[in-house]
């Protein structure tokens, strides 16, 4: 392809994403699966004029407003800008792109070539920016993210909107990280360690994963360092019974059933049939041989009711605004509506009170999103446990050092990852204990005496 066709594919798949309520990455993988003759180079290229636009879309589009002579702020002009401020292509590398030949853009309008000439030797972004420009997030999100950052705002946005490595979590079903390791070593591929999970590689190329044999044999799956956390911190033993309660696709009900050596019984659960589906293959790939999938109705589910208090874990990964998550998906930011984090808190917390009911005494609920605001996190916990006075909080470092047994990266209740401080996606882990049932007995009088129970789940101590 020429780079004039990939600047008019870019142009057509963005005008796509901005249309559509699909993932970039979906809208994208589509287009190059029926375009099979696009090459590597012609994937890369067109993947680069993309994600420039996503990632800086407000900065653009600040651009294009005062430059653009009362030009749209759409996917031909925001393509344009970002060729010249982003990528920095010169007016006449643009022009040569779009020379309206086969497969090319039209040629420039006046106004259009105005804009191009204008933005050439400019910033992308300045200090004279509103934040909401320089950080590239929608206006009305800025007081919610400024109560979750304080100071340290315009890092954390920079952060995420940084191009994410890819991180691999190692399935300890079929191997250790050294294996792992070398076995991607012998494809050519290097990985290094993650620092905070004992599971995680970190790749910073682009690699053809799923033509590896390491991949294709269940050695790795892709999961954010992160997210691995996460499920490392649930403390899923073997033996115990355990339920995924928003499984979706499957990726930590697969971490879960490693952590449980594929002894217990593992519930993925989710009210999207289609996702858990979409895990049948992940799972067979892994050899997690004990997950049990079970689509609900909703999460009010008759299912949970007569399921009452029987796990020893319950893994929440609630639905979220997934603003952690916004280095890998940055369409994602653009989708959000003001309406969103009020609706989203109230079905977090809807569904935290449906799940806690699978709680066994002595159980955990884990609560996870992928959230940095408070709304979602924090807020969250503490409604619940003045709801739920059967709960308590079971402190993140000692959770920690149960679990992953390395220093805590938070002190407090709770575990907040940052993308700027950690380099993991915008992570946040809380940890609620249901209170063992106290057990009777007979006195030396003939009365009923009390005593706690000192048997954790399983027959061991909670920890």
């Amino acid at each position: 392809m020429t780079p004039g066709a990939q600047v008019a594919a870019a142009i057509h798949l963005l005008d796509e994403i901005e249309r559509g309520r699909a993932p970039a990455d979906d809208i994208v993988a589509n287009y190059f699966r029926r375009h099979r003759f696009a090459g590597s180079s012609d994937r890369g290229a067109i993947s680069g004029h993309i994600y420039a636009v996503l990632r800086h879309r407000a900065a653009l589009d600040w651009w294009i407003a005062k430059a653009g002579q009362g030009l749209a702020a759409d996917a031909r002009h925001r393509t344009l800008a970002a060729l010249v401020l982003a990528e920095k292509w010169t007016p006449r590398q643009v022009d040569q792109a779009c020379d309206g030949d086969r497969f090319r853009p039209p040629p420039l309008l006046p106004g259009e070539r105005e804009l191009v000439d204008a933005l050439e030797g400019e910033a992308l972004e300045g200090p004279f920016m509103p934040a909401s420009v320089r950080g590239n997030f929608p206006d009305w999100l800025h007081s919610y993210l400024e109560r979750a950052f304080g100071g340290a705002l315009h890092e954390e946005m920079a952060a995420l909107n940084a191009e994410a490595p890819l991180d691999l979590r190692v399935n300890r079903l079929k191997a250790d990280r050294e294996e792992a390791r070398v076995a991607l070593r012998h494809e050519d591929i290097k990985a290094a360690p993650t620092p905070w999970s004992p599971l995680g590689l970190r790749v910073r190329e682009r690699i053809p994963l799923a033509a590896l044999d390491v991949f294709r044999e269940g050695l790795v799956e892709v999961q954010d360092e992160g997210s691995q956390i996460a499920a490392l911190l649930a403390d899923a033993r073997p033996g115990m019974r355990v339920v995924d309660f928003c499984a979706g696709a499957g990726g930590k009900t697969l971490a879960l059933a490693a952590q449980m050596q594929n002894r217990g019984h593992l519930v993925a659960c989710d009210i999207s049939a289609h996702r858990l589906e979409r895990a049948t293959q992940r799972l067979r790939r892994a050899g997690a041989s004990i997950v049990q999938r079970h689509p609900l109705t909703s999460h009010r589910d008759k299912w949970v009711k007569r399921h009452a208090q029987s796990f020893d874990r319950v893994f929440v990964d609630a639905p979220c605004t997934g603003i952690g998550t916004w280095r890998r998906n940055p369409d994602a930011k653009w989708r959000l509506r003001p309406e969103d984090v009020s609706e989203l808190a109230a079905l977090q917390a809807d569904i935290l009170d449906s799940a806690q009911r699978l709680v066994k005494p002595g159980g955990r609920l884990v609560y996870a999103t992928c959230s940095v605001l408070r709304e979602e996190n924090e807020a969250q916990v503490e409604r619940f446990l003045a709801d739920h006075p059967d709960f308590k909080l079971v402190p993140i470092a000692r959770v920690w050092a149960d679990t992953i047994g390395t220093a805590c990266p938070a002190e407090g209740g709770t575990l907040r990852l940052s993308t700027a401080r950690h380099h993991t996606d915008g992570f946040f882990v809380a940890i609620l204990e249901r209170a063992r049932r106290e057990k009777k007995e007979k006195g030396a009088t003939g009365t009923d005496t009390v005593r706690p129970s000192t048997h954790g789940p399983s027959g061991r101590g909670s920890g």
